[in-house]
């Protein structure tokens, strides 16, 4: 499955366990705040359980697949990455690895799914700009 909106990316966000990675994107937000492919990684890799409710292993890797149109090359690395515990990670999985495993047991108050909308238009437009000049 590709995205090709915002709008739908929100949609699988919702039907998802959302709670916990709006947790992981705010604690990616605390840490990086300028560093909004970072955060969206955070929030999105939750779409995963969504798209392949029976394949653990899979999920990480559909749901960078499912935003790479969308978000971008390096948000999908960022996914992917995440779920890929074989190979060597960079430091930016690394710290979204943390951060998810953090977001279990951290006790705040995350926002809401709303609040990400705008982040998300973001991204998804400076990736087609981006897409248009290549």
């Amino acid at each position: 499955m590709e995205l090709r909106s915002v709008e739908e990316l929100m949609d699988l966000l919702y039907a998802g366990r959302h709670q916990h990675a709006l947790r992981t994107a705010a604690l990616l937000r605390r840490r990086r705040p300028a560093d909004k492919e970072l955060q969206v990684a955070g929030l999105v890799r939750g779409i995963g359980p969504v798209l392949s409710p029976g394949d653990e292993p899979g999920r990480a890797l559909g749901a960078a697949e499912a935003v790479r149109a969308l978000l971008g090359e390096r948000v999908f690395h960022l996914v992917r990455g995440y779920g890929d515990l074989t190979g060597p990670a960079d430091d930016d999985v690394l710290r979204l690895r943390q951060a998810d495993e953090e977001s279990r047991t951290a006790g705040f108050d995350a926002g809401v799914l709303e609040d990400w909308r705008t982040v998300l238009e973001l991204v998804a437009a400076r990736h087609s700009r981006l897409g248009a000049v290549d």
